[in-house]
């Protein structure tokens, strides 16, 4: 009878380099990931921005078919939420626009301009961006 030899068992498992190595792949994937999402971020908010910009826009020819006017400057783009208190005051008025409309997505009031400086002959709706100052490249504008 022919005695045979045990085969030497290993332990099957990881070794710390490997483990390693695995961590080091799964955080390069979650930091493109972070990236390409910060960025997906940011033009969301501009795209937001753009539409409010129109919608506002919307409101303001809504206003002017009621009232015959857009509203002044003192008015603002609060004229488009709650009847305004300062004259020239509608006589027909009707809310067209809610609060949050008139909000960006950085927590600041679009701007109202009348007359604009971009759009002399009319007004200007922007937001002031990211950075929330004026004539900066961040501006968001109906120009």
């Amino acid at each position: 009878m022919q005695h045979l030899r045990p085969t030497p068992t290993y332990a099957k498992a990881f070794t710390l380099l490997e483990m390693m190595v695995v961590l080091l792949i799964i955080a390069l994937i979650l930091g493109s990931v972070a990236v390409m999402v910060q960025g997906i971020e940011g033009n969301a908010q501009q795209v937001t921005t753009a539409s409010k910009i129109k919608g506002i826009e919307t409101g303001l020819t809504s206003y002017k078919i009621g009232s015959g006017r857009y509203p002044t400057q003192a008015q603002g783009l609060e004229a488009l939420v709650t009847r305004p208190t300062v004259e020239p005051k509608p006589a027909r008025w009707s809310q067209v626009a809610k609060a949050d409309s008139i909000i960006d997505p950085w927590g600041h009031k679009l701007v109202y301009r009348n007359p604009g400086k971009h759009n002399p002959g009319g007004y200007d709706v922007f937001s002031m961006g990211a950075d929330g100052l004026e004539n900066t490249e961040d501006d968001i504008g109906n120009w």
